[in-house]
């Protein structure tokens, strides 16, 4: 029986973009995969909500590029764009998330994406963004470029300040912190101790400036809300 071609599109080759999604809308997702329906270079090969069955399906459904939300249950996307370089390091990975591209970008990179792509992207920033991508070529916004090579060659640049200042780990659980996740909350989110999430917390405390707990959570709640 001859294949339709969304069938032939669905079999690995070295011209289709194969695409595996990992965010927990189902209705961005859904959005995402019309998106590239339209698109005879690029196909979903598969999807998931969260980390937990990822390392499973990748072997199976061979992607050459994984598209990752930064926040995500359980393993948040900068730890999950760390495991799956290292585990991966043939595949390409691309964060596409609401957050302020600004503050995670060129964590994103650290940890070993090639690109970085807000939500508010139009549809086709963010086919150029994953073109570029699959062909090994980093993406970012054009503004993003100039503000990191500003600060890569810029010698007097300041030492970094505020919520810069916090490591992967002290962002993920200030980005936690102002969605209403309580310390034991956070502790069983991240499979850590809640001692552990208080040593964060306190070094959290130390790098803003901040004298107590109420206002971590304050200042906490007000960047979620800009973010």
């Amino acid at each position: 029986m001859e294949q339709t071609p969304a069938e032939q599109r669905n079999v690995p080759s070295a011209n289709i973009g194969r695409i595996f999604l990992i965010d927990d809308h189902r209705l961005f997702r859904e959005g995402l995969k019309r998106i590239f329906a339209e698109e005879t270079d690029l196909v979903v090969c598969g999807e998931a909500t969260n980390s937990k069955n990822v390392f499973v399906q990748i072997p199976q459904m061979k992607p050459n590029l994984i598209l990752i939300d930064i926040s995500l249950p359980g393993m948040d996307g900068l730890e999950l764009v760390k495991s799956l370089r290292t585990q991966y390091p043939q595949i390409w990975l691309m964060i596409l998330s609401m957050h302020d591209e600004e503050l995670y970008a060129e964590r994103a990179l650290r940890a070993g994406a090639k690109g970085y792509i807000t939500k508010r992207a139009s549809i086709t920033e963010l086919l150029s963004a994953i073109r570029t991508v699959l062909k090994g070529e980093i993406f970012l916004s054009s503004a993003c470029s100039k503000r990191l090579i500003y600060s890569l060659f810029n010698q007097r640049a300041e030492s970094k300040k505020g919520i810069e200042q916090l490591s992967d780990r002290e962002l993920e659980i200030f980005r936690l912190v102002g969605e209403g996740f309580t310390t034991g909350e956070i502790a069983q989110s991240l499979s850590i101790s809640i001692k552990t999430v208080e040593a964060h917390r306190g070094n959290i405390k130390q790098k803003l400036k901040l004298g107590s707990s109420a206002e971590l959570l304050r200042m906490a709640i007000a960047h979620s809300k800009k973010t």
